[in-house]
C-alpha cells in the first residue's frame, strides 16, 4: 500500500523543481522493476561479508594485478591502496573514480556499510516500496565523492553534495560527470562557517535524509595522539587534507552542528543521520538527542574486518519508526547514564500450531479488524496486515471516552471530536503470522507514532487476542484427538 506522507510528497516536489538533483525515470513494469530491484539490494548486502580475495581481483583487474603480490597488498604503499579503492568500485558497482595524491582514499567497504544501513533505516521507515526515488544531502562529501557514488549505483537516488574545501570539490565534480551522474549528483561548495545543510540557500523546501562522516578530529594534535596509539593506521598513506580530518570541536562538534540545524529545519529533512568513529560520540549524541526531546532515533555499529568499528546514529521528527535490525543494531547499547538503543518496536509472542492456521489467523485478523481504525489492510496469503488507529482504539478508557465524545451528536453527525480523531493518525502497526515445525509466531512490528507505552499497550492487546484465536481452535483440536 501507499500512504505517502505531506513531507514525502513536499520531497518528490522539490526534487522536481530542481533540474541538478532530477531523477531519470524507469518505464519498465513496476513489479518486475521491485522484483530487480530486491535481487540487487541482495548482492549488494553480501559484499565484503568477507575480505575482498586479492587474487581473484587481480585476475579480473590487470591494473590491480600490477600493485598485487598474490593473495596479499602493501597498504603502506599509497597506489596500491588507491588501485584497491578503484578497482573495488569498477567491479562491484561500475563506477570509475580518480582520487588527489593529498586527498583521502576511502576504503570502499566501509563507505558501502554506512550507504546499506541508511537504505535500510530509509525503507522500513516508509508506507512506500523500497527503491523509490529520493533526495540526499552528503554533507562534506570529499574528493571521491565516494556516498552518493555508491547510493546512486544502487538506488535511483539524487544529491546535493557540499563541500569547503575548493580542490576537493573539482575533484568530486570530476567523479560524478566520469560516471554520467551529473544529472543526478550536485557538488555544492560552502563556506566554513555556512549551514551545513543549505536548503534554504539552494530553495530546497525539503530533502528525505542527510549523511555526513565528518573529519574525527578537534586538533591536529589529537590526530597525532591517537595515531601513535595505532600500529599502522588504516589507509595512513593516503594522506587527507585538514579539513578532512580536523574541524572544531571534532566530529561530535560537527554532528551537533548539524543537529542545532536539525532543530530550526524539523521535518523538512525526513532522516537525519551521521557515521561516527568514537562510541563516546555516539554516546554523547544520543544523551544530547534525549535532552532535545528528540525520541525517533536509530543506533547502529558497523563492523568491517576485526578492527574497524564505526557508529552510525541517525534522528527524525516524523512518525515513522524503521525496523528494530536497524534501530537497535548494536551491543554496544549499554552507556554511563542507562541505554543509548531507542525504544523497541518489535513483539513476538509463540503459541502451539492450531488445527488451522489460516482460520487462525482470520480469527486474528477480525478480531484486530473490529477495532475503530483509521484503516486495517490484511494481505490473506502473506498472513500480514497493516493498521492505523488515532489511539489506543482497544483499550476499555478509550472506548468510554469516545462514547462521551459523541453522546448527544444527531444521527448521521460526527461531532468535533470524531472529525479530529479521523484527521490524525498516532500509532500505525503490522502484524503477521509466521508457521515455523511446531509452532505459530504471532510478529507486530511498531510502524508509526511518536508513544512507546502505546506499542507496549497494544501488545497486550495482541496477546490476548491470540489466546482467544487460540482457545476458538481448542474444541476442534481437541474433537480431532478423540
Amino acid at each position: 500500500m501507499a500512504m505517502a506522507s505531506r513531507h514525502q510528497q513536499s520531497a518528490a516536489a522539490a526534487a522536481a523543481a530542481e533540474p541538478p538533483v532530477t531523477v531519470r525515470g524507469d518505464a519498465a513494469d513496476p513489479s518486475a522493476s521491485r522484483l530487480a530491484q530486491a535481487a540487487r539490494d541482495a548482492e549488494f548486502r553480501q559484499l565484503y561479508r568477507e575480505a575482498p580475495d586479492f587474487k581473484e581481483l587481480s585476475r579480473r583487474d590487470p591494473a590491480f594485478a600490477a600493485v598485487a603480490r598474490g593473495r596479499e597488498l602493501d597498504f603502506d604503499d599509497a597506489e596500491s591502496v588507491v588501485q584497491l579503492t578503484k578497482t573495488l568500485l569498477a567491479l562491484d558497482f561500475g563506477l570509475r573514480i580518480e582520487l588527489p595524491r593529498d586527498r583521502l582514499c576511502p576504503p570502499v567497504p566501509n563507505r558501502h556499510n554506512y550507504v546499506l544501513w541508511l537504505k535500510g533505516l530509509l525503507d522500513t521507515s516508509s508506507y512506500d516500496a523500497p527503491g523509490r526515488p529520493l533526495v540526499g544531502v552528503d554533507v562534506g562529501t570529499g574528493a571521491s565523492c565516494i556516498y552518493p557514488l555508491l547510493a546512486c549505483a544502487q538506488r535511483p537516488w539524487s544529491f546535493i553534495a557540499t563541500e569547503v574545501d575548493a580542490e576537493s570539490a573539482r575533484w568530486a565534480r570530476r567523479n560524478v560527470e566520469s560516471n554520467d551522474l551529473a544529472g543526478r549528483i550536485r557538488v555544492v561548495e560552502r563556506a566554513a562557517d555556512d549551514a551545513l545543510l543549505p536548503l534554504d540557500d539552494l530553495g530546497l523546501g525539503a530533502v528525505d535524509f542527510c549523511m555526513t562522516n565528518p573529519p574525527f578530529y578537534a586538533s591536529e594534535a589529537a590526530m597525532r595522539a591517537s595515531a601513535e596509539k595505532k600500529a599502522r593506521p588504516p589507509h595512513a598513506v593516503c594522506t587527507g587534507a585538514t579539513t578532512e580530518m580536523v574541524t572544531d570541536g571534532g566530529e561530535l562538534g560537527f554532528v551537533g552542528r548539524i543537529l542545532d540545524e536539525s532543530l530550526a529545519l524539523r521535518g523538512r529533512v525526513r532522516w537525519y543521520s551521521a557515521m561516527l568513529g568514537f562510541l563516546s560520540s555516539a554516546v554523547d549524541l544520543v544523551a544530547r538527542l534525549g535532552r532535545e526531546g528528540v525520541a525517533n532515533f536509530a543506533v547502529a555499529e558497523l563492523v568491517q574486518g576485526s578492527k574497524t568499528r564505526r557508529w552510525v546514529v541517525a534522528w527524525s521528527f516524523g512518525p515513522m519508526r524503521p525496523a528494530q535490525h536497524v534501530a537497535r543494531g548494536t551491543k554496544a547499547g549499554s552507556a554511563k547514564g542507562g541505554s543509548i538503543l531507542p525504544a523497541a518496536t518489535e513483539f513476538e509472542t509463540t503459541v502451539p500450531t492450531p488445527a488451522s492456521v489460516g482460520a487462525f489467523a482470520r480469527r486474528l485478523r477480525d478480531t484486530i479488524g473490529a477495532l475503530h481504525l483509521l484503516s486495517w489492510r490484511w494481505d490473506e496469503e502473506a498472513m500480514r496486515g497493516h493498521g492505523r488507529a488515532v489511539d489506543r482504539v482497544w483499550a476499555r478508557a478509550w472506548r468510554r471516552k469516545r462514547k462521551r465524545e459523541t453522546e448527544g451528536v444527531p444521527a448521521g453527525g460526527r461531532g468535533e471530536a470524531a472529525e479530529e480523531d479521523e484527521a490524525r493518525c498516532s500509532f500505525g502497526f503490522m502484524v503477521e503470522v509466521r508457521v515455523a515445525v511446531d509452532a505459530v509466531a504471532v510478529r507486530c512490528r511498531w510502524v508509526e507514532g511518536f508513544d512507546a507505552v502505546t506499542f507496549e499497550s497494544f501488545q497486550g492487546f495482541l496477546k490476548a487476542s491470540v489466546a482467544s484465536a487460540l482457545e476458538a481452535d481448542a474444541p476442534r483440536t481437541r474433537r480431532a484427538e478423540t
